[in-house]
């Protein structure tokens, strides 16, 4: 598994971009508590309307919001770092084989066999032909011995 994660690439890495868009929103939320509960604290102070709920409950938000804001920076951070080492990280490279083209071609030695003249074919006599490989049982069917092909592709017979 520590294979295929390096050889991911970091954008279509979704934990990755989990990290990335969760700290983003964190910072966000973090920075709109700070902003939000600081500036209230700060005109009800100044203009002598404050009470104790926006004093002190105010700081407490103000505190919570900065912590949750320190752990998206520290998250946007972690993230860029990543980015950097997955840079530094060398790709595996890619080896292309150039085509012989003046190079004989495997398949024409493979010809194809022409179908059986009549005289192979097999006829509907008392006693089954047998070929190498094949042994007749008492009910007239072949038993194949260890190959893995149909009779008839043992016999060599077209069948279509």
């Amino acid at each position: 598994m520590l294979a295929r994660m390096f050889n991911k690439s970091l954008t279509r890495s979704i934990p990755y971009w989990l990290l990335l868009a969760l700290s983003v929103a964190s910072a966000a939320v973090g920075g709109w508590l700070v902003w939000d509960n600081a500036t209230t604290m700060q005109t009800t102070l100044l203009d002598g309307t404050a009470t104790n709920v926006e004093v002190y409950v105010g700081q407490a938000w103000i505190t919570a919001g900065a912590a949750i804001l320190g752990a998206g920076v520290l998250g946007v951070l972690l993230a860029l770092v990543l980015a950097a080492a997955k840079s530094l990280i060398p790709a595996a490279p890619v080896v292309v084989e150039p085509i012989d083209w003046t190079a004989d071609d495997d398949a024409s030695d493979d010809a194809i066999e022409p179908a059986p003249d009549a005289a192979e074919a097999p006829t509907d006599d008392d006693e089954p032909a047998t070929e190498e490989g094949s042994v007749a049982t008492e009910d007239g069917s072949e038993d194949q011995n260890g190959s893995s092909g149909s009779i008839a592709t043992a016999r060599k017979i077209s069948v279509k």
